[in-house]
């Protein structure tokens, strides 16, 4: 990708960013007139934690989206479709309602549990150059037995009100989370992109083969293996703090690599730019929901990535048709 767009890139994340500490922009001059130390309050332990939190989970999807399609050489492969996300909520609500280590340690370990077995299993079920149809079903089977599975734990949870606890947790939300939070998910995010950005080079020769990148000096097997391993531990992770979030880690890297002339490895920095705009914005827009309506953030990008989605696909069927 060109400089001139990653700065443009990297101008729309700080304008997001200002945007989401100042919305609602109407209740802070009033706040900060009638008493501004809890007005600095709110904007440092409530806004400035969702705006980082949107920014790294948003990050983590576009990145982990982008190394995932170069390893599956498929660019319907995502955190969300291939199960990692629920797989990854999963694990959390398994450790939070039944084992009761409802710590953010513990559900953060029990969102990298289920991530990683979910990718374990797709890759077992689908193999490692998976096609389309292939990749979709035993993504839609891993979903539907995370989902069976989350709601058969929270039926079965000592706490009759779990799922109702849980509904907003599950359908993704950025609301209330603390600094401590942002920090559980942050770190192994963060270290999650800084592995992909290091294995640019790999992904892009995997693109031209197996046996190429192994002949160049790469050990496909490791990377494969490290990559579903740092997947696992940034998604969960993410995942264990904010709930599931759908399609940015599709939408994103579908339009880094037309940015980087379809190159896999080369998308992974860019994808995690334009994850964390998609996410940002998502997060603002969900603030001007009628007065006492709440819209989960997973909500709003699921109705938006689902025609694209839908248009991704039928454009892959149309292209394959000779």
């Amino acid at each position: 990708m060109r400089p001139g767009l990653y700065l443009l890139f990297v101008l729309l994340v700080l304008a997001l960013t200002i945007a989401s500490l100042t919305v609602p922009l109407h209740s802070l001059p009033e706040l900060f007139e009638t008493d501004p130390d809890l007005a600095w309050i709110v904007v440092a332990e409530l806004r400035l934690p969702r705006a980082l939190l949107a920014l790294v989970y948003g990050a983590v999807l576009g990145a982990s989206g982008a190394a995932i399609q170069a390893l599956f050489a498929n660019p319907l492969a995502s955190p969300d479709i291939t199960g990692a996300t629920g797989g990854a909520a999963f694990g959390a609500v398994i450790t939070a309602y039944l084992i009761g280590f409802a710590s953010p340690f513990g559900v953060a370990i029990g969102g990298v549990a289920g991530a990683g077995i979910a990718l374990a299993l797709l890759l077992m079920l689908a193999g490692p150059r998976a096609e389309t149809a292939t990749l979709l079903l035993a993504g839609i089977a891993i979903s539907a037995i995370t989902g069976a599975g989350t709601a058969l734990a929270l039926a079965l949870a000592p706490s009759p009100f779990a799922f109702y606890d849980a509904y907003a947790w599950l359908m993704g939300s950025l609301v209330d989370r603390s600094l401590p939070q942002l920090a559980f998910a942050a770190i192994p995010a963060l270290a999650a992109i800084a592995y992909f950005a290091r294995c640019t080079p790999a992904l892009d020769r995997l693109a031209l083969g197996e046996d190429v990148a192994e002949a160049m000096g790469h050990d496909v097997a490791a990377l494969r293996r490290n990559i579903i391993i740092a997947t696992a531990i940034g998604v969960g992770a993410a995942v264990s703090v904010c709930g599931a979030v759908g399609f940015i880690g599709l939408v994103g890297p579908v339009i880094a690599r037309k940015l980087t002339a379809g190159h896999p490895g080369r998308a992974v920095l860019p994808a995690a730019l334009i994850g964390a705009v998609l996410l940002l914005a998502a997060d603002i827009a969900v603030r001007f929901a009628p007065p006492d309506r709440s819209v989960p953030i997973g909500v709003l990008t699921a109705l938006l990535g689902a025609p694209f989605f839908l248009w991704l696909v039928a454009h892959m069927r149309w292209s394959a048709r000779p």
